[in-house]
């Protein structure tokens, strides 16, 4: 399933580099030189050249549908080589990560999209109908990303000694806000952290053919909804700080 996704846009075009919220990229703007583009209100966008690379940067706005609206309409616009899919998640206890930590997906899974039965939570596969078909293969709720780019990025990680973990992510519609659903979620797909976006960018990475990568900083875990135990700058400050590490070693 990697391999399909790797046969994208290879060497043409920017690098897109996209979160739901300002505080999510803020800081990959200011530092790189971002300048605004105009035009692009509702949902602000940033070009420059920065280590190389002709970037752009874009925030899409919370949950899947701003996601997949905003990322579709950047990919027809600037025909990326790469998206680069960024922000905060939530972690689940059973993988050992802590608030800080770094996680870079190696797929993303629809959490919550699927058929509701008897016995049971089923995914779209039940329904037979593929969200998505692509040289062959066909996805329901799981996407892969480029694993090229995430062995890259996992691997300039260890070499920073970073506190740094790769695996799939879940993405919902509704946070966890219970150790309960975290447990459950995490013994369906056996992910490692949660958010809100990531799924629907994989979902229309994949469907247009343009490989993906994802980071994420863990701002909590997902427990006992408890925010004073949050720390969403930092999780967001960690991811941003990384990347532009990876842009200068891209």
């Amino acid at each position: 399933m990697g391999a399909a996704i790797n046969e994208g846009r290879k060497g043409v075009g920017p690098l897109l580099i996209t979160a739901a919220t300002d505080r999510e990229i803020a800081q990959l703007v200011r530092e790189t030189g971002g300048v605004l583009a105009p035009g692009t209100e509702p949902r602000p966008v940033w070009e420059c050249e920065f280590a190389g690379h002709r970037l752009v940067l874009a925030i899409t706005g919370i949950g899947k549908v701003n996601a997949a609206s905003s990322v579709t309409a950047l990919v027809a616009g600037y025909q990326p080589s790469l998206i680069i899919n960024t922000g905060c998640g939530g972690a689940y206890p059973e993988t050992g990560m802590r608030v800080g930590e770094l996680a870079i997906a190696t797929a993303e899974i629809y959490g919550d999209e699927g058929v509701l039965t008897a016995d049971g939570w089923h995914s779209l596969e039940l329904i037979g109908i593929p969200s998505v078909e692509r040289r062959g293969n066909r996805y329901a709720n799981e996407f892969p990303l480029s694993l090229e780019a995430a062995e890259k990025a996992f691997q300039l990680g260890m070499s920073l000694n970073l506190q740094i973990r790769r695996g799939k992510f879940v993405t919902v519609s509704t946070c966890s806000g219970t150790a309960v659903r975290g447990a459950e979620l995490y013994r369906l797909f056996n992910g490692i952290c949660e958010n809100m976006e990531g799924a629907a960018v994989a979902h229309v990475a994949l469907l247009y053919g343009v490989d993906a990568l994802e980071v994420r900083g863990i701002s909590n875990m997902v427990e006992d909804r408890d925010i004073s135990r949050w720390d969403i700058p930092l999780a967001a400050e960690m991811a941003q700080r990384f990347l532009l590490k990876y842009l200068e070693n891209y």
